[in-house]
């Protein structure tokens, strides 16, 4: 049988992980709010230009997919290591937060 602190010890691990990826989720979601459209702008900008030189419709089409695809590629790399980093702050903050809360209240029981 598991003894009482070592129950309270993975209850705190366990809700710090979640709590980890709530918030890495959060920030994700906070991040492409302001990623797309920015992404936008800048997707825009260079179609734009490349009309501007003098780059035939048929080109600007296939050029545009591709920087689509570029740019959502690199968006999707950046949110992602940004969210995990954020999570794993989290929940090693909120791992020490509980474990320290834990031992001064005595044993926590968040069933």
């Amino acid at each position: 049988m598991v003894s009482s602190t070592a129950a309270s010890e993975w209850t705190v691990l366990c809700v710090s992980v979640v709590l980890g990826v709530a918030f890495g989720v959060l920030s994700v979601v906070a991040a492409l709010a302001v990623a797309v459209p920015a992404t936008l702008v800048t997707w825009i900008t260079v179609l734009v230009l490349l009309t501007f030189f003098g780059k035939p419709r048929r080109d600007l089409v296939v050029e545009g997919k591709k920087l689509t695809a570029e740019i959502i590629g690199f968006v999707v790399k950046v949110l992602i290591k940004e969210g995990n980093v954020v999570a794993a702050i989290c929940a090693v903050l909120g791992y020490f937060v509980l474990a320290r809360r834990s031992k001064e209240v005595g044993v926590v029981d968040f069933e």
